[in-house]
């Protein structure tokens, strides 16, 4: 869910970004040109002040006589103005011919901006503001004021800057605005990620609550004091509905328990009567002998059951457990039962720590060997092998019998399922139902796959460090 919450909310805080400076962006840019179309109207309005008082004999033959002193001012500011500023500056007649220019090889042109604003200043109006020149553009910025003497315009003062400067200026400015804008999307991811966090840390901890009552640990609860109130009213939800599902759970096991011990003594009772009947029928007797039989299956079917119910109901004592030296014990007390079927068994089990209950995993090892020796044929093999690879510990029995097809390794573990090229074999059904109970009362599991050529393998995994629950570990819930 993080995966897509979070870029959610950074593209938002991105778009939010963008909107906010981008046109932060185009008003400085805007800014810096007015500020530049101001200062060079501020300049020809000054050299426009300058010729009003320039009369010479006019190139029209109007036989004006021009003071030199102020045309010599005039072209030694229009030329300072350039060599300073790098800016072309001109004053023309309405005939286009140059009073004073900047430098004195700038003419009018026949065509263009320059030519456009001084016909636009021939009609006694400034210049329209030029077009926004960006710092990717190479434009310049052409400014022109009339010269008005007596009512009339006389002349045009014409200016042409390069935009080198102003681009340059607007670059740095957008520079700062976009560092700017990246850090504030730095804070805004950090902040997202601290809000997502908190968002979504009360679903992590039901996650894993889940997961904890999902393998068996029916006492894990969730903390409801964090997150959104909505969060919070789903965890006291959540704990309403665990409460009761393990209300519901607890009834199933009491009265499977209890069913079972109650059927023992008058099952017990029947067994009884069935030997003292034996007695007074022929030895040898079929009907007996199968009345017999029957009997104590189901006696074991019982047994099995009362097993499971407390398996499921009982706390696992858990402690740090070599499992390479259970396993090895397990390997001996299960010999003699192998020599006596012609199977070997064979193992290695080297020192492997994990966290686990030592009797409850005791039983389930047992479980599962009994299980490979019963469908392993003389002369087959069952071979054990511990093993640690990263947070678990593995215990791995394979055997050589007939395996098992892959729709029945999706049942195999299921109460009272049993395959049906097996019936013939004794068992209940229940043996590997109660081991994996076992093992997840203690955060182990159990799998199934093939053996090749032929033959079962059952993985037996306990986790290497502190499971979910116990004192060692702290996973944010509380348990009950």
């Amino acid at each position: 869910m993080r995966t897509r919450l979070l870029p959610l909310l950074i593209v938002l805080m991105a778009a939010v970004l963008l909107a906010l400076g981008v046109p932060l962006a185009v008003s400085v840019a805007r800014a810096e040109q007015q500020r530049v179309v101001v200062d060079r109207i501020d300049d020809t309005a000054r050299f426009a002040a300058l010729a009003q008082f320039v009369t010479e004999s006019a190139p029209d033959g109007t036989g004006r006589t021009a003071t030199g002193e102020r045309l010599d001012t005039l072209q030694a500011e229009l030329t300072s103005y350039h060599e300073v500023y790098g800016i072309r500056a001109g004053v023309y007649y309405r005939n286009h011919v140059p009073m004073a220019n900047a430098p004195t090889t700038w003419f009018l042109p026949r065509e263009g901006e320059v030519r456009a604003a001084f016909d636009e200043a021939l009609l006694s109006r400034r210049s329209h503001d030029p077009q926004q020149v960006w710092p990717w553009q190479s434009g310049r910025l052409v400014v022109a004021s009339p010269v008005i003497r007596d009512g009339d315009v006389v002349a045009v003062v014409v200016t042409d800057s390069p935009t080198d400067a102003m681009r340059g200026r607007t670059l740095s400015g957008w520079l700062v605005i976009a560092a700017g804008e990246s850090a504030a999307m730095l804070l805004a991811v950090g902040a997202a990620l601290r809000l997502t966090g908190w968002v979504l840390r009360p679903v992590r901890v039901l996650d894993a609550t889940t997961h904890d009552i999902a393998t068996g640990r029916l006492k894990s609860r969730v903390a409801p004091s964090g997150g959104p109130p909505e969060l919070r009213r789903l965890a006291r939800s959540f704990n309403e509905m665990a409460d009761h599902v393990e209300d519901v759970l607890e009834q199933q096991r009491a009265f499977v328990a209890d069913a079972s011990h109650q059927l023992r003594n008058p099952l017990a009772a029947l067994l009884l009567r069935i030997e003292l009947l034996a007695l007074e029928l022929p030895e040898g007797n079929e009907e007996i002998a199968s009345v017999r039989a029957e009997g104590k299956r189901l006696a074991h079917v019982l047994d099995d059951l009362l097993g499971l119910a407390l398996a499921e109901h009982s706390e696992a004592d858990l402690r740090i457990t070599d499992i390479g030296a259970l396993a090895a014990e397990r390997l001996a007390a299960w010999a003699p039962t192998a020599d006596a079927k012609g199977v070997r068994l064979t193992g290695q089990a080297p020192p492997t720590t994990g966290w686990a209950d030592p009797v409850s995993l005791s039983s389930a090892l047992d479980a599962v060997i009994d299980n490979a020796l019963k469908f392993t044929p003389p002369r087959g093999e069952v071979r054990v092998t511990v093993g640690g690879a990263g947070d678990t510990v593995t215990v791995r029995v394979a055997d050589s019998g007939p395996g098992l097809t892959d729709e029945e390794l999706a049942r195999v573990g299921d109460r009272f399922w049993r395959s049906g090229r097996h019936q013939n074999v004794d068992g209940s059904g229940l043996g590997l139902s109660i081991c994996r109970a076992l093992l997840a009362a203690g955060g182990g599991s159990l799998a199934f796959g093939h053996r090749s050529p032929h033959g079962l393998v059952v993985t037996v995994t306990v986790p290497r460090s502190a499971p979910r629950g116990t004192p060692e570990a702290s996973y944010g819930f509380t348990e009950r």
